[in-house]
């Protein structure tokens, strides 16, 4: 065998091996690539869970019994439980501005006799937020202009008292019982609250029920008592559905001080200064105020909040972090 033949061989031996190598890389790497997925999908299938809510055999809301034998009133209320429960951030939101806002609501709901199931009704209409609906329904309860204005609440360009935790919630509370006096039941006020007390009672008498889970209605209307439910059963009972906040979560009500705001023509950005606060803190803690010049033609005098004098805003952090898991809201 001369040089060139056995050169010409040994090529073909590299080539061959090289081929040879470069399948085996190929091989190794899907093969690698293969494994790499499978141990994803397997830590995927250990880690990542979603539940279906349980939900409860007995039920009541505002002490009257919630019909959970009936097909369409379990369903309604387990789809509503999966809108919250899945809908994080809407839902832990609401749970933390609760911390601020049901300590201002509960009493006057309690000193009004209407039931406390109803702080939630207020968590549905507007995530306890001063918000404009499409229908222009305004402020946390979110009463329209004319309903507001019927149950003693201030609206003018200047003054809009729905965006006024307390005085809306006594307004609601003072709607609420005349509903309830008029339909018979809280649940039927519940509803009623959403659709108006004369298109529940017209739906009713022409369907010959007096219940409003025995009443066909619309959308909106069919789930709303459910969405009021299924925010109970998650506030009172938040690790059965999965949300774990500390109390230190939840944000805490802000310390102030009332003085009286009175005069025509008062400048707001001046006020603010005067009263040792800023322009922006005046308008967070009196939401209810529209403009920055109080014209106040009737000169009437107004109770307004400012910060607290020699209170805090922040809070003791650290100290906080070693609180307990709230169990109820």
């Amino acid at each position: 065998m001369n040089t060139t033949t056995a050169m010409k061989k040994l090529a073909i031996v590299a080539i061959v091996l090289s081929c040879i190598a470069i399948v085996g890389q190929i091989f190794i790497f899907a093969t690698q690539k293969e494994n790499a997925d499978d141990l994803y999908q397997k830590a995927m299938k250990a880690d990542y869970k979603i539940y279906a809510p349980v939900v409860p055999d007995t039920l009541r809301f505002a002490g009257e019994k919630v019909p959970l034998e009936y097909f369409y009133v379990r369903e309604g209320l387990d789809r509503e439980l999966l809108s919250n429960m899945y809908f994080h951030s809407s839902t832990l939101l609401n749970m933390k501005r609760a911390g601020r806002y049901f300590p201002i609501i509960e009493p006057i709901l309690r000193e009004q006799g209407v039931p406390q199931d109803f702080k939630y009704l207020c968590v549905i209409e507007s995530g306890l937020q001063n918000v404009t609906s499409p229908a222009k329904a305004q402020g946390y309860w979110q009463f329209m202009k004319s309903t507001g204005q019927h149950y003693g609440l201030t609206i003018t360009d200047e003054i809009d008292m729905r965006n006024d935790i307390e005085a809306a919630t006594l307004a609601a509370c003072k709607f609420l019982k005349t509903l309830r006096n008029s339909l018979g039941s809280w649940t039927a006020a519940a509803a009623a609250y959403n659709c108006g007390e004369e298109g529940l009672r017209s739906r009713m008498n022409k369907q010959s029920v007096n219940s409003y889970y025995d009443t066909r209605l619309n959308s909106e209307t069919t789930r709303y008592v459910y969405r009021i439910l299924a925010i109970k059963l998650i506030f009172q009972h938040p690790q059965d559905y999965g949300f774990y906040l500390r109390r230190c979560d939840l944000y805490s009500p802000i310390p102030y001080d009332t003085v009286s705001l009175s005069g025509q023509n008062v400048d707001l950005y001046t006020f603010a200064q005067e009263k040792g606060t800023t322009y922006k803190m005046l308008r967070e803690l009196n939401p209810w105020l529209q403009t920055d010049k109080l014209v106040n033609k009737t000169n009437k005098t107004y109770t307004v909040k400012i910060p607290k004098k020699g209170g805090t805003l922040q809070r003791n952090i650290q100290k906080d972090r070693n609180t307990a898991l709230i169990n109820r809201l």
